[in-house]
């Protein structure tokens, strides 16, 4: 039986003891305490949990229960999270390097960073009346089926396009959610995986926290490189490509037709999977868009990732996963650990969303507007920092990928931006080992207005003018 005055008393009654003894002295032991003050070894046990939980004490197995290290602590002092250091080991998560501009930007600053639409390209209205109308449905609020709603499994089904069956498909709370599940479920910790050098920071970020090594594989103008991908399978044993064929993030490179069908059979031969992060097909500028690399998968090689995010609104958490065989089977099986479904209002505000005209014109508008800031800021750049390289002016994709000048370091670039009030992403975190160069991602479509622009390339260049001292 839980007796709390019997634990409240012998706790105080240490307490008083404690405070006569010294650091490192030992307490008496379980037996002592029992006999001298009448309790139970039950209640013995509570109470020196509770002092150990408030760090009075130390126990140490096989020797005793010892007065802890003192440590004086002001009632203005600051929260001690030190103890977390012990708790947590074991347990280790190697996070991405943060980005050395993640903080409040100061009043006026333009980014040139991040990746998701400014609100003034964000389809809102059109959100919004989905949602109203999503809210309305009935059976809006009810439990939604663990691989999400029929029709919206159809309309991303119809999407992907071959013989792709909504059965194949499964709804998820986003790309980067998809990617998360996806690296857990098909890789085990230790494991390589190869990407393409550069690549998106959530992947690498994501396919470490499942523990996973990721394996640079070089691009050029074209996209991945078979050659040097089948070369990677050999020397890594890998068994799992995790790759961006279309507006590729963050170069915008799009994956040459000829080469798209030979990196799947690289890895068929291989013996692994593809995720496709397809995360950018609603982001062309007008052009024509390759098919997904799954449409033409028909073994389950390909494990293709979409997102609605990008295109609409960062709030938007929906996409969904195209998998077939055992590899789907066991993604349901995680998604009933993790998070049993998807919230069923965002599924079917996304039906709303996708079933209606609107969307088709709202994906022509902003593929007009990226096109045009896209140009402008190449174009800015190209009279401001003409010494910069533009590697590809891309086709989709919200962002410019560019290299810069010898004798210029990003961390040069780090420390000047700040104060001519703009805001870039550094290079060297889009790889999975060491740059072979410094390089920016500039982002086009979270500024204002292209104007925006036009006064950003301005400002960089004048960041990248700022004499440095011979310590920089």
């Amino acid at each position: 039986m839980y007796d709390g005055s019997s634990i409240e008393t012998l706790v105080a009654s240490l307490r008083d003891l404690i405070a006569r003894l010294a650091p490192g002295d030992r307490l008496p032991s379980s037996r002592d305490l029992i006999v001298r003050h009448g309790v139970g070894p039950v209640t013995v046990s509570r109470a020196i949990a509770l002092l150990a939980a408030e760090g009075a004490v130390v126990t140490r197995p096989g020797s005793g229960t010892y007065v802890a290290t003192r440590r004086p602590r002001p009632a203005d002092a600051e929260p001690d999270t030190s103890w977390q250091a012990v708790a947590l080991a074991g347990r280790q998560f190697q996070p991405e390097r943060p980005d050395e501009q993640s903080g409040t930007p100061a009043p006026g600053t333009i980014a040139l960073s991040g990746g998701y639409l400014h609100e003034n390209l964000q389809p809102t209205r059109l959100l919004g009346g989905a949602l109203a109308r999503a809210a309305r449905r009935p059976d809006a609020w009810h439990r939604a089926p663990a691989a999400g709603l029929s029709t919206l499994r159809t309309i991303f089904a119809q999407q992907a396009g071959g013989d792709v069956d909504p059965e194949d498909v499964l709804v998820t709370g986003g790309g980067q959610g998809a990617l998360s599940m996806l690296f857990r479920a098909v890789a085990a910790p230790g494991d390589p995986v190869l990407v393409e050098s550069p690549t998106y920071v959530g992947a690498l970020a994501a396919a470490r926290s499942a523990g996973l090594r990721p394996v640079p594989v070089p691009m050029d103008e074209h996209g991945l490189r078979p050659d040097l991908l089948a070369d990677a399978f050999a020397m890594t044993g890998a068994r799992l490509l995790y790759c961006q064929p279309t507006f590729h993030n963050p170069t915008g490179t799009v994956l040459a037709p000829e080469r798209r069908g030979q990196v799947v059979d690289v890895a068929r031969a291989a013996g692994a999977f593809v995720i496709e992060d397809d995360f950018a097909r609603h982001l062309g500028h007008g052009r024509t868009v390759p098919r997904p690399l799954v449409a033409d998968d028909r073994d389950g090689t390909v494990i293709h990732v979409r997102s609605l995010t990008k295109a609409a609104s960062p709030s938007l958490r929906i996409g969904g996963v195209v998998a077939r065989g055992p590899v789907m089977r066991r993604l349901l099986g995680m998604r009933r650990v993790d998070d049993f479904f998807i919230a069923r209002p965002l599924q079917e505000a996304a039906v709303e969303l996708l079933s209606t005209p609107a969307w088709d014109r709202h994906l022509r508008t902003l593929a007009t507007a990226l096109n045009h800031r896209c140009a402008v800021l190449a174009d800015a750049l190209a009279r401001e920092l003409p010494d910069w390289t533009l590697l590809q002016l891309p086709e989709g994709g919200l962002h410019l990928w560019l290299r810069l000048p010898a004798g210029l370091t990003e961390a040069d670039i780090a420390d000047a931006v700040p104060a001519h009030r703009v805001a870039v992403n550094l290079g060297h975190q889009y790889f999975a080992a060491e740059p072979p160069a410094a390089h920016l991602r500039l982002g086009f479509a979270a500024a204002a207005e292209p104007a925006d622009l036009v006064e950003a390339a301005a400002r960089l260049a004048a960041a990248a003018s700022r004499p440095r001292s011979a310590d920089d």
